[in-house]
């Protein structure tokens, strides 16, 4: 389905109302979104249909951060940029897609082959990475690709909850993927002498 600027618009309130109002009727939902419920009614039909379109907008979004990224071609650091800033661009999808989150819904046998062309595309882009010695080898790229999704999507639950700025989302989430949370030694002028 080929959605207009207005049906994304209209997804993103809707992903944050049904995050926001969990047990919210459609007609509630509609009013948090800023339209009638007929004009939601028409948009999706059924509460049930209009998570599925959720889900269905978020594996597309995903798919699409992974081609804008450009994992496969691009110089690893600024691939990783690139990354970082294109999820933070659909936070509220995001947000949806972690409060949709089931154990199975990563699970290839399960729901959880949608995913799997995603997770798939950053395996490979973080081994790329390793095999160039950008990022460490004593990390399986398969652990690179679950801390860095940990890392996505607790930074955006943490926004919204206000426990952190969407302003500096970007380089904190960078400084920490590549450098940890080791603070960064004093410049040697800065150090004392020892005796």
């Amino acid at each position: 389905m080929l959605l207009t600027n207005n049906d994304e618009r209209l997804l993103k309130a809707l992903a944050v109302a049904i995050v926001n109002r969990p047990r919210a009727t459609l007609k509630e939902l509609a009013e948090s979104a800023g339209v009638s419920k007929a004009t939601l009614h028409r948009f999706c039909g059924t509460r049930d249909n209009l998570v599925e379109m959720l889900i269905n907008h978020g594996e597309a979004v995903l798919n699409q951060t992974i081609e804008k990224a450009d994992l496969q071609h691009a110089e690893p650091l600024d691939a990783l940029r690139r990354l970082i800033g294109e999820h933070l661009t659909h936070r509220e999808l995001l947000v949806f897609l972690m409060f949709e989150y089931r154990p199975d819904t990563l699970d290839p046998a399960a729901a959880g082959a949608r995913w799997q062309s995603y997770t798939d595309a950053l395996d490979a882009f973080f081994l790329r990475g390793q095999q160039q010695g950008v990022f460490r080898i004593d990390i399986t790229a398969a652990v690179f690709t679950e801390l860095f999704l940990s890392l996505i999507y607790g930074m955006v639950d943490a926004e919204r909850r206000g426990r952190a700025a969407s302003s500096s989302s970007v380089n904190v989430l960078e400084r920490l993927f590549l450098h940890g949370a080791v603070a960064a030694p004093a410049p040697a002028s800065a150090q004392t002498p020892t005796r």
